[in-house]
């Protein structure tokens, strides 16, 4: 074949379509939840006084706190997923979610008295909470490495490790429903030691699959 004709034939293959890795993430996400959703169901389920507790200041906090931590660490994500990514600014959105339990903290200290200060910390189902927040993660963190793996991180395990963040704050938002321990200072103790377990195990499976 000439050279002429090469170049020919190259040029008249279509251009394959660009990998969209934004929604390959979210769809990946969201087969995640499905999976995460079925746990929900078969082991938790709805607290029976839902209904009660909804117009209280505590359980609120739950999912605003979860939520403000799950969003900039799914957008962290998407933006470590790229060679290119300058996260630094977005970092900083993750402030937000901490200083806001340590508001719920201080208000609690003050309207609660000291001899219920650790009672409330300790709560009903600590060791509970440690095990299904990450259990509530994992199909979702699982999706994400694969989806990740057509990105390309330079810092994998820093992007595992975000991807465990965001992972674990949607799981701890259908945790919260469950969950009848409602002072910021449970909350505070270990929905983030809960969260830490799934940033780990993210950044060890970030460190193992999405290096290139």
């Amino acid at each position: 074949m000439k050279t002429s004709e090469l170049i020919e034939a190259l040029a008249a293959d279509p251009i394959p379509e660009p990998i969209r890795l934004s929604r390959r993430i979210l769809a990946a996400l969201a087969i995640g939840f499905v999976g995460s959703l079925a746990i929900y169901a078969l082991l938790m389920g709805l607290r029976p006084d839902i209904a009660e507790v909804i117009h209280t200041v505590r359980f609120p906090l739950k999912f605003v706190d979860a939520f403000a931590f799950a969003l900039p660490s799914l957008l962290l994500t998407l933006r470590l997923a790229r060679p290119d990514a300058k996260p630094r600014a977005l970092m900083l959105w993750l402030i937000a979610p901490f200083a806001l339990l340590a508001a719920g903290v201080v208000a609690e200290l003050i309207v609660v008295p000291q001899s219920e200060w650790l009672a409330r910390l300790v709560g009903h189902h600590s060791m509970f909470c440690m095990r299904m927040i990450p259990l509530l993660a994992a199909p979702m963190l699982a999706a994400l490495i694969v989806a990740l793996r057509a990105g390309a991180p330079m810092h994998p395990a820093l992007t595992g490790a975000m991807a465990g963040a965001a992972s674990a704050g949607v799981a701890a938002l259908l945790y919260a429903s469950h969950c009848p321990d409602d002072s910021p200072l449970f909350v505070a103790t270990w929905y983030p030691l809960a969260t830490l377990i799934c940033v780990a195990v993210g950044a060890l499976a970030g460190r193992q699959f999405l290096a290139w």
